[in-house]
């Protein structure tokens, strides 16, 4: 039911939204592939803002643009328009040294969908978090091992995994340790794709509750990106629908799940049985359908 919902939806306030809390602000964002009559458009004028400590479910179906999204932020995907500012730095703007050294520092992580495609099969969980560390050169290698298996022990794993490969542990510590990469540089921002959709039932929710727990005890702001409603429901302070490359909703998580407007999101609403207490009749659903075959 939605009103069980009250009880797993964060319990921490809000961040005032302000200047002085804004984290990531993306304005007008653009990204098109192709060129000439190939060029197909992936993201239409894109405006999104992610404030300090909160936690914004990025939601659509396959094709949606999500991914397209947060690899623009990190410059992953090539921007066709608009700007990126992260802490009041237009990254957009930055290229080769200053990227790589905005990249370095470390305060803005991805935690890709496939923890088996982002680990080196061959290399260590020691070596694979201690990377990002060992690129800033900063700390020598007892410090490096402190930080590693503080890293390690955050996401709930016993440091002395650290000798282990991912070939050896199951999807979830695989899933714990790509995280534990990510925080031991200590971001003020994750941006997590699909982080649980590869995971069994168990340890989806593991993955879940962990990431609440650092968005309420460590203050660390998150991108969450999926399609499975469920899940953002569970974690996600604000959600933002994306559709065929626009963003056509957005709000704090009971107001769009209670009164969702856009059709695209009263059919995941009203698809998500775990959400409403049954599934929305089969004629509303389709009329839902084609309204949006309508907009195509």
């Amino acid at each position: 039911m939605l009103d069980d919902l009250d009880s797993q939806a964060p319990q921490r306030a809000s961040p005032l939204q302000d200047d002085d809390t804004l984290l990531l602000r993306l304005r007008g964002l653009e990204v098109s592939y192709g060129s000439g009559v190939e060029k197909k458009r992936i993201l239409h004028s894109i405006d999104l803002d992610v404030f300090k400590g909160e936690t914004v479910g990025l939601i659509g179906e396959t094709g949606s643009g999500k991914t397209t999204l947060v690899r623009s932020v990190l410059g992953a995907a090539p921007m066709t328009g608009g700007t990126i500012n992260f802490a009041q730095v237009e990254i957009s703007a930055l290229k080769g040294r200053a990227l790589r050294n905005f990249r370095r520092g470390g305060r803005l992580q991805y935690v890709f969908q496939d923890p088996l495609l982002s680990l080196d099969p061959d290399v260590s969980v020691g070596d694979s978090v201690a990377e990002g560390l060992r690129i800033q050169a900063e700390l020598n290698q007892e410090a490096i091992s402190k930080r590693v298996a503080a890293a390690l022990e955050s996401v709930g794993l016993d440091s002395e995994i650290a000798i282990r490969h991912p070939r050896e542990l199951s999807g979830g510590q695989r899933q714990r340790v790509v995280i534990a990469r990510a925080l031991v540089l200590e971001p003020t921002l994750l941006l997590l794709d699909e982080p649980v959709s590869a995971l069994d039932s168990a340890s989806r929710v593991q993955i879940l509750r962990l990431l609440k727990t650092l968005g309420r005890e460590r203050g660390i702001a998150q991108v969450f990106v999926s399609h499975d409603l469920g899940s953002v429901a569970g974690i996600a302070d604000r959600i933002v629908v994306l559709y065929r490359g626009h963003i056509v909703e957005s709000g704090p998580t009971m107001q769009v799940l209670r009164y969702p407007q856009h059709p695209y999101t009263q059919l995941l609403v009203g698809s998500a049985p775990s959400l409403t207490g049954g599934a929305a009749d089969r004629k509303r659903r389709n009329e839902l359908r084609e309204a949006l075959a309508d907009d195509a």
